[in-house]
């Protein structure tokens, strides 16, 4: 039996030690896998390769539903299959819909009499085993809806700015400049044929380490300058 913990982040830029930490103080031995991609799609590599390599008896230890899903509908449907599967899922925001918890809904009504109570109690039983199934369904939605309101208060924020008057985005025609693209011109303004160097241009874009269509995009630009 393996113990996994599973960590995401939307985008690299983004930190993801306080996941791992937390997954870590609540198992020290656990396998992290680690990936930055939306939570609203399912279909993320290393996701993948986890959810089909674990096995009977395995765990995976979220820091959040989140982590998991930002999908409710795919994200439940997925929650149940793990579950049929006996992966123990631990969700260290949101402990009331472990698996384990959800296992002792099922194994754990109310006994019955062998009597004309059983009805009553048969109707208890479902509705407990209902409930608890109404909360991990309820903690997928909350994890969708997180991700669409962000969404939509970045929109509103666009549009506060824009009816403000302030520039959204680049300017039509300037030129973003980043450290990157500044030493890429170094290079090709120093190694480049066209300029003061010996290198033609399929070795000095390599040398740049940049595509064909930005060293072409670069030194039109140096041409305009130099």
């Amino acid at each position: 039996m393996t113990i996994y913990g599973y960590a995401r982040i939307s985008r690299p830029q983004q930190s993801i030690d306080r996941q791992i930490r937390n997954i870590k103080a609540c198992n020290a031995n656990a396998v992290i896998i680690q990936e930055a991609y939306t939570g609203t799609k399912m279909d993320r590599p290393k996701w993948i390769r986890l959810y089909s390599r674990v096995r009977e008896g395995d765990t995976i230890i979220f820091d959040s539903v989140s982590r998991m899903s930002r999908n409710a509908e795919e994200g439940f449907a997925m929650y149940e299959e793990l579950f049929n599967r006996q992966v123990c899922l631990i969700f260290l925001k949101e402990p009331h819909i472990n698996t384990d918890t959800y296992r002792k809904a099922l194994q754990g009504g109310i006994p019955t009499t062998g009597t004309d109570v059983d009805y009553i109690l048969d109707g208890i039983n479902n509705y407990l085993l209902a409930l608890a199934k109404e909360q991990i369904r309820l903690a997928f939605e909350q994890a969708e809806k997180e991700v669409q309101d962000l969404h939509q208060r970045t929109a509103e924020g666009i549009e506060t700015a824009r009816l403000a008057g302030k520039q959204i985005g680049q300017k039509p025609g300037s030129k973003l400049t980043t450290k990157k693209s500044v030493q890429a011109k170094e290079i090709i303004l120093k190694h480049s044929k066209t300029f003061s160097g010996n290198l033609n241009d399929i070795d000095c874009m390599k040398l740049a380490g940049i595509s064909r269509n930005t060293f072409y995009k670069y030194k039109r630009e140096l041409v305009q300058v130099y």
